[in-house]
Parts: structure tokens; C-alpha cells; sequence
């Protein structure tokens, strides 16, 4: 497959029609689409064009939704014991240009995944895929999310209005 990403304990491949299932799961957690859908529960449908736009952007331009597993899960744990980290991304930012996302499962929380993760998609997207700056937006009460773009060397550029409160703006370029 084209366009996996590999990290020391992380496989992220692209999305497809198979994942349909896990996403869903994923995505409807609370926790997990607090900040990302901003507390929206994404339909199966809305799911499926996820999916689909996902496989039409790294067909068209090398970029899309990738999942998030454990090189070598681990035994059966509250996450399921799936190997599930999450998911990572990119996607346009309105014209501005590309944004990373991230999502992870609670059971991932606190391990450094997402930064592991995110830095992975952030070094493809500055590296082979050669885009110029990497764009990420965070709701102000995302601590979290603020911390990991911070490591990952972005900086602040801006402030939005965003539905849960003011949404701060990062950048890194090569």
C-alpha cells in the first residue's frame, strides 16, 4: 500500500472502505470528537465520505486520512487490545493550505502517540509530499492538542472564533 507512514511503535496507513466500522467507533466516543467535531456526532454516511474524499486526496495530491495502530499491539486492554491508536491527517484549512489532525483513542492518551504520530504526518507533508508550511488550528481549551503542535515545532499565527471558544492558529515550515 502507498503512503504508509512508519514510527518507532506506529503504522499509519491510509483509510479505506474496510475501516468504515472502526471509525465509527472511534469517532463517536466522546472524548475523541469532543474537540474534533466539536461534539458532533458524525453519521455513517458522513463517515463513508470521510473515507471516499479521503482516497480521492492521496490519489490526486499524496494526501489524505491515515489509521493509527501499534506496530505490535499489545495485550486485550480497555482500548480493546485492537492496536487502534487513532487516526491522523491532512486537509485543506479553508485557502490557507493544509492542516494536520489527529484523533486518539482514550486508551492511547498519555503515551506520546499523538505527537509520535502527528510528527510522522508533519515530516511526510514538509518532507516528500514538499509543501511548504503545515498548518494546524486548536480550540484555546485544547491544552493537550496545543502541547503536541508546540513539540512538533508550530507556532501561533493567529486566533479564529471557532463553535467551542477562540481557536488558535500554529504553523511550521521547512
Amino acid at each position: 500500500m502507498r503512503h504508509v507512514l512508519t514510527t518507532q511503535r506506529l503504522v499509519l496507513r491510509p483509510v479505506t472502505d474496510q475501516d468504515h466500522e472502526a471509525l465509527l467507533d472511534h469517532w463517536t466516543q466522546p472524548g475523541v470528537r469532543r474537540f474534533l467535531f466539536d461534539g458532533a456526532v458524525l453519521s455513517p454516511e458522513e463517515i463513508t465520505e470521510v473515507i471516499s474524499g479521503s482516497a480521492r486526496n492521496f490519489a490526486a495530491a499524496g494526501y489524505g486520512l491515515w489509521l493509527v495502530r501499534e506496530r505490535r499491539p499489545e495485550p486485550p486492554s480497555e482500548s480493546g487490545g485492537s492496536g487502534l491508536v487513532g487516526t491522523a491527517g491532512l486537509r485543506p484549512l479553508e485557502d490557507l493550505g493544509l492542516e494536520i489532525l489527529y484523533s486518539l483513542a482514550p486508551g492511547a492518551w498519555g503515551k506520546g502517540y499523538a505527537t509520535e504520530a502527528a510528527g510522522a504526518v508533519l515530516e511526510y507533508a514538509l518532507g516528500p509530499l514538499g509543501l511548504p508550511e503545515v498548518l494546524a488550528e486548536v480550540d484555546e481549551g485544547n491544552v493537550a492538542s496545543a502541547a503536541v503542535v508546540r513539540r512538533l515545532g508550530m507556532v501561533p499565527f493567529g486566533t479564529v472564533p471557532g463553535v467551542l471558544g477562540p481557536m488558535i492558529r500554529y504553523r511550521r515550515t521547512r
